[in-house]
C-alpha cells in the first residue's frame, strides 16, 4: 500500500536494454530501460535501482504497487518530487 506522501508514477519497463536509463516518456508513462532480463525478479530489482538513482532516494523508498509481472508498472516513491519527475519525463529538460 503506497504511503500518502508518496509520488505515484506509471512506468514502462524495457528489459534487456543495452544500457540502464530512466526517461523520457512513452505516452503517459516514464520509460525505464534496464539491462536485466525479466526473470526471477531481476528486472524489477533493476527498475527499483534505476528509479532510486534517478530520483535520489533510497531503494527502500520505492515500492511496485501494480504490475509486478508486466512491463507496465505503477510505483510509489517516497521522498520524490514532481519537479524531478517532470525533468525525467521531458527530453528537452534532460539535455537531449
Amino acid at each position: 500500500m503506497p504511503k500518502s506522501d508518496a509520488l505515484i508514477v506509471d512506468v514502462q519497463v524495457v528489459p534487456r536494454a543495452s544500457r540502464t536509463a530512466v526517461g523520457p516518456a512513452v505516452g503517459e508513462r516514464l520509460r525505464v530501460a534496464v539491462t536485466s532480463p525479466p526473470v526471477d525478479g531481476a528486472a524489477n530489482a533493476a527498475v527499483i535501482d534505476a528509479l532510486a538513482d534517478a530520483f535520489g532516494v533510497r531503494r527502500s523508498a520505492i515500492e511496485i504497487v501494480r504490475g509486478e509481472r508486466g512491463r507496465r508498472k505503477t510505483v510509489s516513491i517516497v521522498g520524490a518530487t514532481r519537479a524531478a519527475l517532470h525533468r525525467l519525463l521531458d527530453p528537452a529538460r534532460r539535455g537531449y
